[in-house]
């Protein structure tokens, strides 16, 4: 048995089960040049995942929690949308695209800073230092 075949029954799209969250079109275009679509190599081959459907697939991931054999079959398959993340996450492009997205919510005036805070998890302490 696949791991496909063994996925939990997914919601229809718009349920009140799991919200839409894709990326608008607009939200896209101030990215997709970040996340190029890949292309066939010289000796042919099965075409490649869209970028757009691979990055919507890791961002239904990390909203939900689910496991990885759990993404719905309306994006990449799992294994194909997990090194697509491993790759940007090495070159570091998902760094680049939040800011960009930042940066246009903060031109609208969409961050409010009153409500900013720092989580101290993500902030080891150093050896040695004075509290």
């Amino acid at each position: 048995m696949t791991n496909r075949s063994r996925r939990a029954v997914e919601p229809s799209a718009g349920s009140k089960t799991e919200p839409d969250f894709e990326l608008t079109d607009e939200r896209w275009h101030l990215i997709s040049d970040l996340f190029p679509d890949k292309s066939v190599g010289v000796k042919g081959g099965r075409p490649p995942a869209p970028s757009r459907a691979c990055v919507e697939g890791i961002l239904w991931i990390l909203r939900t929690g689910a496991r990885w054999r759990d993404l719905p079959k309306r994006f990449p398959s799992p294994t194909t949308c997990w090194r697509r993340l491993n790759a940007w996450t090495e070159a570091g492009i998902w760094e680049k695209a939040w800011g960009r997205l930042l940066r246009k919510l903060d031109r609208r005036g969409k961050i409010c800073r009153e409500d900013s805070m720092a989580d101290g998890t993500f902030s080891s302490a150093k050896k040695g230092a004075n509290a």
